[in-house]
């Protein structure tokens, strides 16, 4: 049985880790606040006390923090990376932008050539995660493949093979940037909407259905309509991730995102970052 261990239990890396126990993998769990891993070890899963202890016996190790800054301090301040047996696989599925990535290729065969890292964000958020339909943007060796394939196959609907290591965090930049103006549409039409006196469900009425409307949208079309913002992917994060496609392209190549980023940037200075992303609605409309 393949024994997978999950660092990082936030709003993707809990219910990736439910996903993997709810299919019989042998899972261990680490937490940096240990509320979550305790209410997964409810669940089945082995509770570790640090990342060293987590992957110690692991054929997988799965890591699903914030930002790249985190992902490094696990995998060397807090020794993951030197504890990791002989030829296990790291699978480093957070969202982290292609430098960061480039530099744990680096770290990886610099000082555990034996270790295989497979770069594998995920596209989805935590409705589909906790479904067990993400996708699952994968890419490292050839030969990694067959030995993740019960991990992704655990938390995914579906599972890209891109190429080398780096590639899967590349299309990750161009989902989320997709993703960043699909939202933002949806926000701004209910806001013009608000501006012109419209009823916002006459507005959902009219949209849902769309063409223009897919499920992901509709879905954040009716939180808006409702004021509802309790986070699914937060502002912070969101802007985050649009931040780390920016930073890959030469300035003012994408005035559009620029500005998307400035915008969100205001609305997370007004302490509006850790709600869902859909919160940018309330932004809008106002001169």
């Amino acid at each position: 049985m393949t024994r997978v261990a999950v660092l990082g239990l936030g709003g993707m890396g809990t219910p990736m880790a439910a996903n993997l126990i709810r299919a019989g993998l042998d899972t261990v769990v680490w937490n940096r606040h240990p509320e979550p891993a305790r209410a997964l070890g409810a669940r089945g899963a082995e509770v570790a006390a640090d990342p060293a202890e987590a992957v110690r016996r692991a054929d997988v190790a799965v890591t699903m923090v914030t930002d790249g800054a985190a992902v490094r301090a696990v995998a060397t301040d807090q020794g993951m990376l030197a504890a990791l047996p002989h030829g296990a696989v790291w699978a480093q599925m957070s969202t982290i932008g292609v430098a960061e990535t480039e530099r744990l290729i680096e770290l990886v065969a610099a000082e555990r050539p034996d270790v295989t890292l497979v770069d594998a964000p995920v596209a989805g958020s935590r409705g589909p995660a906790e479904q067990g339909r993400l996708t699952v943007l994968a890419s490292g060796p050839a030969q990694a493949r067959d030995r993740v394939a019960p991990v992704f196959d655990a938390v995914g609907r579906r599972t890209l093979w891109l190429g080398p290591a780096g590639a899967g965090s590349r299309l990750k930049l161009v989902n989320n940037l997709l993703l960043a103006f699909v939202n933002e549409g949806v926000a701004a039409a209910v806001a013009l909407g608000d501006t012109l006196g419209l009823d916002r469900d006459t507005v959902r009425q009219a949209l849902d259905g769309s063409p223009l409307v897919a499920p992901w949208a509709a879905e954040k079309l009716a939180r808006v309509v409702r004021d509802e913002h309790g986070t699914q992917y937060s502002l912070a994060l969101a802007l985050k991730d649009v931040e780390l496609a920016l930073r890959e392209a030469p300035a003012g190549s994408f005035p559009a995102a620029e500005a998307l980023a400035a915008e969100w940037r205001r609305a997370a200075d007004q302490g509006l970052g850790g709600d869902d992303l859909t919160v940018v609605t309330r932004m809008l409309g106002r001169p």
